[in-house]
């Protein structure tokens, strides 16, 4: 599932919660900034 993060405010927005017009529910804000997915990374010294 795909989360959100609004600009204006910082809320974590859920896909589910935004309808057909992409405004943040709490505050109305129109930028909303997709959060990376929580991948591990493995680093390997050489």
């Amino acid at each position: 599932m795909v989360k959100y993060t609004c600009f204006d405010c910082g809320a974590t927005v859920e896909q589910e919660e935004i309808r057909e017009i992409v405004r943040c529910p709490y505050c109305g804000g129109r930028i909303l900034i997709k959060n990376p997915p929580k991948t591990g990374r493995h680093v390997k010294a050489v």
